[in-house]
């Protein structure tokens, strides 16, 4: 079951006292453990939830067009964003994993703190309905919604519009390097553009790594 801490961290975050305890522990646990139950499916869950209540919270806003929303969409709910909310609330303290996935770095790992944030949300689904699932993403999201996130070009459009602009060849992306064990794996990617240079960047996941390495190429060339 939970213990104190753990109780208060998940009462504060949904806003509500949790109910189902063996839920919560659920959506808490890596599947390095020894349990037959792990976020993954709530994970799954929360996902759609997720990404519902964000277009709801988006299309209300104002009047953008489908394209722009589609681009503040993506970036609201992608890994990296999910793992940053997850590091302002706290909650790597909380995720049980086993030893070797907590010495491999587990907790500082994008991949899970993403998956259990996005877990934790679909746990509040089951347990509170829609509504309350929404207001806790309205409550935790809305610094991140609020800032720049979503606002700029990704940096692989941006790159590739550089290079069409310069009348260069297209980006190409190559994985350099894949290391770690399955659920703290680094990955290191290189970009390149003909006649012009190459830059390589290493995250946790593949799409991670080409959008530092675009990044990077920018910064560099451009």
């Amino acid at each position: 079951m939970l213990d104190d801490t753990t109780f208060r961290f998940l009462a504060e975050t949904t806003g509500h006292e949790p109910k189902d305890q063996a839920l919560w522990v659920e959506a808490l646990t890596h599947a390095s453990t020894a349990s037959r139950r792990n976020y993954e499916r709530l994970e799954f869950l929360g996902d759609r939830v997720l990404g519902l209540s964000i277009a709801q919270w988006l299309f209300e806003r104002g009047a953008e067009p489908e394209g722009r929303l589609s681009q503040r969409l993506n970036a609201l709910v992608s890994r990296a964003t999910c793992a940053e909310v997850a590091r302002n609330i706290g909650l790597a303290q909380h995720i049980r994993m086993g030893k070797q996935a907590r010495d491999d770095g587990g907790q500082d790992s994008d991949n899970i703190l993403g998956d259990v944030m996005e877990a934790l949300i679909g746990a509040c689904f089951c347990e509170g309905g829609f509504d309350a699932a929404r207001t806790m993403v309205h409550r935790l999201w809305d610094e991140v919604l609020r800032g720049k996130t979503g606002n700029r070009k990704h940096p692989k459009s941006a790159l590739q519009e550089w290079a069409a602009g310069n009348r260069r060849r297209m980006p190409e992306y190559t994985l350099v390097d894949r290391s770690g064990p399955d659920h703290a794996a680094r990955f290191t990617v290189a970009v390149a553009i003909h006649g012009v240079g190459e830059v390589q960047a290493t995250a946790n996941s593949k799409q991670d790594a080409e959008t530092l390495a675009a990044e990077e190429f920018m910064r560099k060339f451009g």
